[in-house]
């Protein structure tokens, strides 16, 4: 079954490594890591974009189409067991994600060019990405990978998250791999600041996030690692 998210807020910033630095010690006083992290509060993600022959996704992206719409399959840790096909809706600055669960050989069928199996699956997503690769001809265009540390503020559901060493496979189009091929993409010191957020941010998280150096950007990791091919 789809796992359907409303629409929240989404800001992003580009930040220092100095920045990251001063602006992890204010969050720590008021939020918690999430769950699911390991012993060094973080963990790794990987993102298989697709894109059609015309770089749809992409050109909307740099064009700065307001309502846009991108997929892809993620994955945590290299652990392909648990494994998500997403859609990911941005209206502005606000998103929204639709999300289910693939096995891993649903995965590589569906990696290799073998789809007909999407077309009955019980998952409306499953379905609709089938139509979207037989009438848009999307495809596996890049796998983005990325270190996340993220904090949680359980009221408005506040996530602030940290993405370092932001990488992309480059011209390489083998994924779902155990040795992953790729460069990095951002300087080594840079950080991704994004803060999501429903209804409201609350004052006591506006405050820690504060300063006369943080300004806000349009960065799109998929667009940052598609500049390489």
């Amino acid at each position: 079954m789809n796992q359907v998210e409303g629409f929240r807020h989404e800001l992003k910033y580009r930040i220092s490594y100095a920045q990251y630095i001063e602006l992890r010690d204010r969050l720590r006083t008021a939020m918690q890591h999430d769950e699911h992290t390991g012993a060094d509060g973080r963990y790794l993600i990987r993102s298989i974009y697709f894109d059609n022959y015309m770089d749809k996704a992409l050109r909307e992206k740099v064009q700065g189409i307001p309502i846009r719409e991108k997929f892809r399959i993620r994955y945590y840790n290299d652990d392909f067991s648990y494994l998500t096909l997403e859609k990911k809706i941005k209206d502005n600055t606000l998103c929204r994600k639709v999300d289910v669960q693939i096995t891993e050989e649903e995965c590589r069928k569906l990696l290799e060019g073998e789809i007909t199996w999407m077309r009955d699956h019980p998952a409306p997503l499953v379905q609709e990405l089938y139509t979207k690769m037989r009438s848009q001809l999307l495809c596996p265009r890049v796998l983005v990978s990325y270190m996340r540390e993220p904090y949680m503020y359980r009221a408005g559901y506040v996530r602030i998250t940290f993405d370092s060493d932001i990488r992309t496979t480059l011209y390489h189009k083998d994924f779902l791999e155990e040795k992953v091929i790729d460069i990095n993409t951002v300087g080594p010191q840079e950080r991704i600041l994004e803060i999501k957020y429903d209804a409201f941010l609350p004052e006591i998280i506006r405050r820690l996030i504060q300063t006369n150096t943080l300004r806000q950007t349009a960065f799109s990791k998929y667009e940052a690692c598609r500049c390489y091919g």
